[in-house]
C-alpha cells in the first residue's frame, strides 16, 4: 500500500498562528515493517495509520502537569477517537512545529482550538472518504471511537480502513467544532496516559539517557555569582582512576552565567571523585560585598523612593485626608526551584554539528544559545526533549544544556552532565527577594478609596536586560491590574540591584503579590470590623469587566470561586476545636481564578496547616483529574515556601545546600486539600500556577485569626 505524502504547499492551514496542522498518513507493511506516515512541515500534527492507531505529536514538555495526556484528549475529542487507539510521540524541536515553550501555565491555553480545529478537520476528511465508500451523504454519518457508521445502511468503517482515502483529499478550510455539551471525553477523568510507563520506569528522563562512547562530567562552579578559576590544580583529579579530562568552561552572559571547570570520566561517579580532589582557587570579584543583610537595608532604603509606574485615580489627593490610613510593610526572601530531579543534560557535538537530549521547557531557547556558542547554524544543533523531573521555571533556562555542548566539543566525545543537589541549589535562577509598603486610605463611610503599593526587588527583567525599559515587568503582575474597585490605586517600583542570577519560579510574581495583596486586605478588613471574604466580594461588583481581547478579567468569576470556598469551607461557622484559626485568600493569575480557605491549628507554638479548600475556574476543565493535581501540587509547592524555604546570600554566594537547609514540606505536614473546580464552558486557561497564589496569604490569615500575630514576612516564624 503507497504511503500518501503531503507536502507543506499542499496543506491548508487550518490555524492563522501554524501552531497546528494535519497528516492524515498510511502506515503499510514493507519487509515485515511499518513504514513512517510522510511528516507534514508544520505541527502539532495527527497521523492516522492503517492499524487504525491515532499518533498526536506533543510540543510541549511534561513536567509532571500532565500535559502528554491533556494535549491529545483534545484532538480526541473533536476526531471522535477512540481513547485506547491513541498513541503520543515527543516532538523534538524544529521551527516546523512553531512555539514550543512550555511556561506560563499557556500549553492548553494556546493549543485548545488549533488542536481541535485539528481533530475536527481530520474528522471532516474520514466523513468523506467513508460517504464515499458508502455512497451517502457525509453529513447524515456519525462516528463514534474510531468507528464511521451509516445509521441507514448500519454499514461501518473504521479509521483504519479509511486512512488511506481520507489522505487523499484536501483538507478542508472550514470546520464546525462541537458544541461544549456533546463533549464525550473532554471534562472527564482520564488517566494519564504514560502513567504505567512512569510506574514502572520505561519513561526517559534526561537522566535516563544513555548514548554510544558517551563520558560523563561533574562540574565545579565558581560558589561566587560571577567568580572567575584564578588559579587551577588538577594532578590529583587527573589520577583519579577513571578520569580522563579536565576542561574549564567560561560563562557565555546570562544564557550561561557560571565560569567553572568540569571533570571528564568514564562514570558519574569517577567524575564526582575527580571534582573533590581539584585545587582551585577562586576570583569572586566585587560579588562578595553582597548578602542577605545588605540586600535586605537596600531594599528597605530605596522602597521609600520607588517610581510610579500605574496611577488610576489620585492616589495622593485621597491619602492627604482619609478618616483612616492603614499601612503594613511586607518582606520575601529569594527562593530555589529545587525540582526533584538535578539538572542534566546530554550533548553530543560533532564537525557536522550538535545533537542534545534533556528535559527542557524552552528547546528552541536551547538551540538558539547553542547554535550561538558553537558557531553553528540553528538547524545543525538538533534538541531532544525528555521528561522532565520537575520544572518550576527552572528548566526554562539553557546554562545545563550550554555546559554539555562545551565540553563536549572540548573532548571530542559525547558527554553527559550531571548536576548535585548542592549544584542546583546553590546555582539557580532565584525567585526575587522584595520589600513591600502598602497604604491604604479608608473614608469616613468605613470605604476602602485609595490603594498605595510601593515595591523594591532585583527584576528578572533587569537581570537578562540590564536597559530594559520596564524592569518591573516580570514582578508587576497582580499590582498595576489589581482588579479590585477602588477608586484610587497608585503602584511605585524601584529597581535593586543585585548579584544574585534571577529566574521564574512556580507563578512568578503571583506568588509574591498575592502575598502582599491578600494579607493586606486582610488586615483592612480586620482594622474596620469587616469579615475578609465580605470585603473582597463587595470590591468585585458583578458584572465588572477590565481587559479586552479573549481573555478579560471577569469579576464574577472570582466571586463564583471565593463564593465557593466560603460556602465549602464553613467560613463562619464553628470550628473542629480550640486552637484553630481560618484564613482566606483569592488571586487572578495566569488568566485563571483562585480561592482558597485555609485550617490551621497551633500545638506546642507550632503552626500545622490542617486543610485548605481551594475552588478554580480555568475554563473549560479538559481532564479534571490533572486540574486536581496540579492544585494539589501548588498547594504543596506553595505552603514549602511559606513555611520553609529561604535562600539567603552571603559573600556573594548562597549559603544553602541541600533539603536540610532548604526543607520542602514533609508528608507529616500535609493537609487535606479538597479541589472544586468550577464547571464552563469558557476557553481554558492556566492551571499549572493559578493554586499556589494565594496559598501563603490564606494560612497566614488563618494564623492571625489564631493568634492575634499578624506575620508579614516570609518563611513564617512565630517566634
Amino acid at each position: 500500500m503507497a504511503i500518501i505524502k503531503v507536502s507543506r504547499r499542499d496543506f491548508v492551514k487550518i490555524s492563522s498562528t501554524a501552531s497546528a496542522g494535519l497528516i492524515l498518513g498510511v502506515s503499510a507493511p514493507a519487509l515485515g515493517q511499518k513504514k513512517k506516515p510522510t511528516v507534514l512541515e508544520v505541527g502539532p500534527f495527527i497521523e492516522i495509520g492503517t492499524d487504525g492507531l491515532v499518533t498526536v505529536w506533543v510540543t510541549k514538555s511534561d513536567m509532571g502537569q500532565g500535559v502528554r495526556t491533556a494535549l491529545p484528549m483534545i484532538v480526541a475529542e473533536e476526531l471522535d477517537a477512540d481513547w485506547s487507539r491513541v498513541r503520543i510521540r515527543q516532538a523534538h524541536y524544529d521551527r516546523k512545529f512553531g512555539a514550543m515553550g512550555t511556561g506560563g501555565s499557556g500549553s492548553i491555553r494556546s493549543m485548545w482550538k488549533p488542536l481541535r480545529q485539528a481533530g475536527a478537520a481530520a474528522r471532516s476528511m474520514l466523513l468523506t472518504a467513508a460517504a464515499a465508500k458508502f455512497g451517502a451523504d457525509a453529513a447524515t454519518l456519525t462516528v463514534k471511537d474510531g468507528v464511521v457508521t451509516d445509521p441507514k445502511s448500519k454499514r461501518t468503517l473504521t479509521f483504519a480502513r479509511l486512512a488511506e482515502p481520507a489522505s487523499k483529499l484536501e483538507v478542508p478550510k472550514d470546520v464546525k467544532l462541537k458544541e461544549n455539551a456533546d463533549f464525550k471525553l473532554i471534562g472527564k477523568k482520564v488517566d494519564r496516559i504514560d502513567n504505567r510507563d512512569i510506574v514502572t520506569g520505561k519513561a526517559k528522563y534526561g537522566l535516563d539517557v544513555r548514548v554510544p562512547g558517551m563520558l560523563y562530567a561533574s562540574i565545579l562552579r565558581s560558589p561566587a555569582f560571577g567568580g572567575k578559576v584564578a588559579r587551577l590544580d588538577d594532578t590529583k583529579a587527573k589520577s583519579v582512576p577513571g578520569v580522563r579530562h579536565v576542561v574549564k568552561i567560561d560563562s557565555i552572559g546570562t544564557d550561561l552565567p557560571w565560569n567553572g571547570v568540569a571533570v571528564v570520566a568514564d562514570s558519574t561517579w569517577a567524575a564526582m571523585k575527580g571534582r573533590e580532589a581539584l585545587d582551585v582557587t577562586w576570583d569572586a570579584g566585587a560579588a562578595t560585598a553582597e548578602s542577605t543583610a545588605t540586600l535586605r537595608k537596600r531594599l528597605d532604603e530605596d522602597v521609600k523612593s520607588a517610581r510610579s509606574i500605574h496611577d488610576a485615580g489620585n492616589v495622593d489627593r485621597a491619602m492627604s485626608a482619609p478618616a483612616k490610613t492603614i499601612e503594613a510593610t511586607y518582606e520575601l526572601p529569594y527562593l530555589a526551584h529545587a525540582t526533584m530531579e538535578p539538572l542534566n543534560a546530554v550533548a553530543s557535538v560533532t564537525a557536522n554539528g550538535a545533537e542534545l537530549w534533556l528535559g527542557t521547557q524552552f528547546p528552541n531557547w536551547v538551540n538558539s544559545s547553542v547554535a550561538d556558542a558553537l558557531k553553528l547554524k540553528s538547524e545543525q544543533v538538533k534538541v531532544n526533549v525528555m521528561m522532565l523531573g520537575g520544572g518550576f521555571g527552572r528548566r526554562a533556562n539553557p546554562d545545563f544544556a550550554l555546559e554539555a555542548a562545551l565540553v563536549s566539543k572540548a573532548v571530542g566525545a559525547p558527554v553527559k552532565v550531571t548536576w548535585t543537589r548542592e549544584d542546583d541549589m546553590q546555582h539557580d535562577f532565584y525567585r526575587p527577594a522584595s520589600h513591600h509598603h502598602v497604604r491604604a486610605g479608608i473614608d469616613k463611610d468605613n470605604k476602602l478609596v485609595a490603594w498605595h503599593h510601593r515595591f523594591a526587588a532585583p527584576s528578572i527583567s533587569a537581570y537578562f536586560d540590564s536597559k530594559s525599559r520596564k524592569p518591573w515587568d516580570s514582578e508587576s503582575g497582580g499590582l498595576d491590574d489589581l482588579p479590585y474597585a477602588i477608586e484610587n490605586i497608585g503602584v511605585d517600583f524601584a529597581l535593586v540591584p543585585s548579584v544574585v542570577p534571577r529566574g521564574w519560579w512556580r507563578s512568578v510574581e503571583h506568588s509574591i503579590n498575592s502575598f502582599v495583596i491578600n494579607s493586606f486586605l486582610d488586615e483592612i478588613a480586620r482594622e474596620t470590623g469587616r469579615d475578609p471574604i465580605e470585603l473582597q466580594l463587595s470590591l468585585l461588583p458583578a458584572g465588572k469587566k477590565m481587559g479586552t481581547g479573549d481573555f478579560p478579567f471577569e469579576a464574577d468569576r472570582l466571586r463564583r470561586v471565593i463564593e465557593i470556598v466560603r460556602d465549602q469551607s464553613g467560613w463562619g461557622g464553628a470550628r473542629a476545636g480550640e486552637g484553630r484559626g481560618r484564613g482566606f485568600a483569592a488571586q487572578w493569575s495566569f488568566l485563571s481564578y483562585a480561592a482558597q480557605v485555609a485550617e490551621v491549628s497551633m500545638k506546642d507554638g507550632e503552626v500545622q496547616v490542617e486543610r485548605i479548600i481551594c475552588a478554580v475556574d480555568c475554563g473549560t476543565p479538559v481532564n479534571p483529574d490533572g486540574i486536581r493535581a496540579q492544585v494539589e501540587g501548588a498547594i504543596v509547592y506553595g505552603l514549602s515556601a511559606a513555611l520553609h524555604e529561604e535562600i539567603t546570600i552571603e559573600g556573594g554566594a548562597v549559603q544553602q545546600t541541600n533539603f536540610h537547609d532548604f526543607p520542602l514540606l514533609r508528608i507529616n505536614e500535609m493537609p487535606k486539600v479538597e479541589v472544586h473546580i468550577v464547571p464552563s464552558n469558557a476557553a481554558p486557561t492556566g492551571v499549572g500556577e493559578p493554586g499556589l497564589p494565594p496559598v501563603a496569604p490564606a494560612v497566614a490569615n488563618a494564623i492571625f485569626d489564631v493568634t492575634g500575630k499578624r506575620l508579614r514576612s516570609l518563611p513564617f516564624k512565630l517566634t
